[in-house]
């Protein structure tokens, strides 16, 4: 493993550090009966979900987009703090990140209001310098606006000590179109768990295993 100490870490949020799939997956289908479409299955919604809502409910709903979003947001925030949990592992990796004194910050291609609820019920907002989410930068992942955002005022610049943790390609193409360095944890819900394994970066079978890592660094 060609990894070493980094200066900050930036994490994605759903499928990487907490399991809100099932919540989305149900909110995504309340939108799609209101829009008049078929369901998705939950594999699909894994496969499906990665984008910010800006750049593909447009693409689902055309010109009613935006009614669209009101309808799904309406649906999620009435479930997602009851429903959203830590994955296995998750918190001891922030532990072990923390203990080694690197500045951390979270990057999500979700609304960063809906994000930061969820980081303030899990109790885990002081571990983070910043949590970025949709909307909150210029553009959303795979773009590195909200990377240079997650950093800003920490002192440290995009580069190879920054690692970018996440569980999809998104997550890869945004590290490197920052010049940071990709980490991928193979979540349990993301399906096609092999074209995953196929990219060419640091690949964990989970948090905990990260954590050992970084407590072994």
């Amino acid at each position: 493993m060609s990894l070493t100490r980094p200066r900050a870490v930036l994490l994605d949020w759903d499928n990487t550090l907490v399991d809100s799939f099932p919540v989305i997956h149900a909110a995504y289908n309340d939108t799609l009966r209101a829009m008049g479409q078929a369901e998705w299955t939950f594999e699909e919604t894994c496969l499906r979900v990665a984008r910010s809502m800006r750049e593909t409910f447009p693409e689902l709903f055309g010109e009613r987009w935006r009614e669209a979003s009101e309808i799904f947001y309406a649906r999620y925030a009435a479930r997602h703090l009851g429903l959203v949990q830590p994955l296995p592992g998750a918190a001891r990796l922030l532990e072990a990140l923390g203990a080694s004194g690197v500045y951390l910050g979270v990057v999500s291609n979700k609304n960063g209001e809906y994000l930061r609820r969820e980081v303030e019920h899990l109790g885990w907002a002081t571990h983070f310098g910043r949590v970025v989410g949709a909307q909150d930068a210029a553009e959303d992942k795979p773009s590195p606006a909200p990377v240079r955002l997650a950093l800003a005022g920490s002192g440290i610049e995009p580069g190879a000590e920054v690692w970018f943790v996440g569980d999809n390609p998104i997550d890869v193409a945004c590290a490197r179109a920052a010049g940071c360095r990709p980490v991928l944890v193979r979540g349990p819900t993301r399906t096609g768990g092999a074209a995953v394994a196929e990219i060419d970066c640091p690949l964990f079978a989970s948090c905990d295993d990260l954590a050992a890592f970084v407590e072994a660094l």
